[in-house]
């Protein structure tokens, strides 16, 4: 079994991605679901994060209001790394789980969508990195037409993150995704076949 982590900045491209390679066959897991998981309200990690935010992220059905705390995170390095440190065990932990419970069933291809797979020092979990790229002007542009995301939020969460640079040189293949969809598509498939012609 192979395990693919795939990663990239905020907006560029992801969960295209890995929509595709879910359709070619791949078991996908996405970390950000995970994350959603393991702080629902009433769990260990909710009341944590709670406890360090305060009552103002809790929504009105108690979930966590995840663009709440995000506005707090990316403009404070403090906060963000209090918050990895709840969370990441935690969804690494998870995602373990499903991974085997993947090849139990008989998954030859497993990709993990983690936008901190580098990050969160994940890179020895996984048999390759994929990672997608693109200018950060079709970035911004992107998160404008698809989430309504200001600029500044955009550039806060990019600047918050690894740059394109660092991940890249981190690569074992790199996918660019400022194309059109069939493009993108196209190179996906190319790179799935590659992949299973090493298996």
């Amino acid at each position: 079994m192979k395990i693919i982590g795939l990663t990239g900045g905020f907006g560029s491209g992801k969960s295209t991605v890995a929509k595709f390679l879910a359709e070619l066959g791949a078991a996908v897991i996405d970390a950000d679901k995970v994350g959603h998981e393991v702080f629902k309200p009433g769990t260990e990690a909710w009341r944590e994060v709670v406890g360090v935010f305060g009552q103002g992220i809790i929504s009105t059905d108690g979930t966590i209001d995840r663009r709440k705390l995000a506005k707090i995170v990316f403009r404070d390095p403090d906060a963000r790394a209090r918050l990895n440190h709840i969370m990441h065990p935690r969804i690494r932990e998870r995602a373990e789980t499903l991974i085997e419970e993947h090849e139990k069933a008989g998954a030859d291809i497993v990709v993990i969508e983690a936008p901190l797979l580098l990050e969160a020092g994940w890179k020895s979990k996984v048999d390759e990195v994929w990672v997608t790229s693109a200018p950060q002007t079709t970035v911004i542009s992107r998160l404008r037409e698809q989430k309504g995301t200001l600029e500044s939020e955009s550039l806060a969460r990019i600047s918050a993150q690894l740059s394109d640079e660092d991940r890249i040189n981190q690569a074992d293949v790199v996918i660019y995704t400022d194309c059109t969809l069939d493009e993108l598509k196209d190179r996906v498939v190319d790179l799935w076949h590659e992949l299973r012609s090493r298996i």
